[in-house]
């Protein structure tokens, strides 16, 4: 079966090297055209810095600007739609409605939808990353289905046991995860890819979090992305080391969490995320921090 012609970003082509991802793109001009049928949408050009879903302007039958959004049925987004609809509006953009079998989700459109990576001073951006986090924390509903940190960081244990990176860096992280994987504080629903990009301009809300990958466990594991946010920054920055350092003690006071426990997330979770140069060198630098 054929459906319209649709554009694919160039960034969603790496897909067709994974398992699965290249029938998944070749089925997305008929999943879009099934979507925008069953909720009457005027569907729009996709984003082009798209590079992990297939993202789009569309318009409600009413006029009503939205987001078509479709993800590859892969572990990390699956949880996506029951995270936006716990937070209800709440910090992050509304859900509208949601084609669990198709993996497709409509949303609140952010406008302007400018990034907090717009801010041009830092510490005003990390404050107000941290307002949102704060409410986005809240206690999992009864029966959810998130995936839970402590299965996840029991998973990259194994995994970061045999990775092929500095042996002092792998050591830290192993002995972070086997330390802090079992044994968290209060759990909460975690955003996990939370920085400056996933963080927009609003109208109904002066930001709002967009493309949660969920999971269930503590606080102090959600900063890791926000401590090697901006990377470009940092690969021509002078002093890294302080730059991190600073969001680590700007972080930790503003949402009065363990210091040394963030830390220890960030660099795990660098490494574990298949991580390029620039991720590595921020795990150093959490490393030296």
């Amino acid at each position: 079966m054929s459906g319209p012609a649709l554009t694919i970003p160039p960034g969603l082509e790496w897909w067709r090297s994974e398992p699965g991802g290249a029938d998944w793109l070749d089925r997305l001009p008929v999943l879009v055209a099934e979507c925008a049928g069953s909720w009457s949408l005027r569907v729009g050009e996709p984003y082009s810095g798209g590079h992990v879903s297939w993202v789009a302007p569309v318009e409600l039958p009413d006029g009503v600007p939205a987001v078509l959004k479709l993800n590859f049925p892969e572990p990390e987004s699956e949880g996506e739609a029951d995270a936006l609809a716990c937070w209800a509006g709440e910090g992050a953009v509304r859900l509208l409605a949601e084609d669990e079998e198709r993996r497709a989700l409509l949303v609140e459109r952010c406008v302007p939808g400018t990034r907090l990576w717009d801010e041009p001073h830092e510490d005003d951006a990390t404050q107000i990353a941290a307002g949102i986090l704060r409410r986005l924390w809240r206690p999992p509903p009864d029966g959810h289905r998130f995936r839970l940190l402590a299965d996840l960081a029991a998973a990259w244990l194994e995994e970061l046991a045999e990775a092929p990176y500095e042996r002092a860096l792998v050591d830290e992280a192993v002995s972070f995860l086997r330390e802090a994987g079992p044994a968290q504080g209060d759990a909460v629903v975690l955003h996990q890819d939370f920085h400056g990009g996933n963080v927009l301009r609003a109208t109904r809300e002066p930001w709002l979090a967009i493309d949660p990958k969920p999971l269930v466990g503590e606080r102090e594991f959600d900063t890791a992305s926000l401590l090697r946010d901006r990377r470009p920054e940092l690969r021509v920055d002078r002093h890294p080391e302080a730059r991190i350092r600073r969001r680590l003690d700007l972080l930790a006071a503003e949402l009065d969490l363990d210091r040394e426990r963030m830390r220890g997330w960030g660099i795990a979770h660098a490494l574990a995320w298949d991580p390029d140069e620039d991720m590595l060198a921020c795990a150093r630098w959490l490393a030296a921090v």
